[in-house]
């Protein structure tokens, strides 16, 4: 066992204390965010902005160009979910979760294009494709700005993208040496498929009290 743990954290033998100190901070902030997502608790938004934040630097540092506008725009969608989340309708109920419509289904094929030929044009900028992991960021980047604003908008597909991109992105953080990191996705990856039946529940709730 102790081969196996010495095996795993000798990736951070060259890294700065700081950035370990600060990835550690992330997925903890992160992890929360993704758990309160999934209980529909509004604090999601708070410890999402601190999470994103840390990780803009983080990923920055590391060159996944990808993943960093990813936080970046987490950030921007966090502030707007926040928002969102807190709204109240006439009778002060908070925003129900729904499923998606099909001029969403057109929104979020759209996002995902957008997206997509902004991270290569953003790479392709910075001379960054070079190693596969690019191409794969580059997927995983377009998949997950799709989510967010899905679960911005408390849609309970936003989950089904979630857990298609926290799968991809467990090998990726693992082979670029963010071991914890790498595990915080598996973890996501559990959370999601928990938060899609929670969120399935809400829906089939609210349908039949309707």
């Amino acid at each position: 066992m102790s081969h196996i743990f010495n095996w795993l954290f000798s990736q951070y033998q060259d890294v700065d204390t700081h950035l370990i100190v600060l990835e550690l901070l992330g997925v903890f902030f992160g992890f929360l965010s993704v758990w309160y997502s999934k209980q529909e608790n509004i604090l999601v938004y708070p410890t999402g902005i601190i999470s994103t934040s840390i990780f803009v630097y983080i990923l920055c540092v590391f060159g996944l160009l990808g993943d960093m506008l990813i936080n970046a725009y987490y950030f921007i969608m966090s502030i707007y979910g926040w928002y969102y989340w807190s709204r109240k309708d006439d009778q002060n109920q908070e925003v129900p979760v729904t499923k998606m419509t099909k001029k969403e289904h057109i929104w979020s094929i759209a996002i995902f294009v957008l997206t997509t030929l902004f991270v290569v044009i953003v790479y392709d900028l910075n001379d960054k494709f070079n190693t596969w992991t690019a191409y794969i960021d580059t997927l995983t980047t377009a998949i997950f700005f799709v989510g967010m604003w899905l679960m911005a908008k408390k849609k309970l597909e936003n989950w089904t993208y979630w857990i298609i991109g926290d799968i991809i992105s467990v090998p990726l953080y693992f082979y670029k040496g963010l071991i914890f990191t790498s595990f915080q996705y598996l973890l996501f990856t559990v959370i999601a498929i928990y938060g899609y039946k929670a969120w399935k529940k809400t829906l089939n709730n609210n349908l039949a009290t309707a």
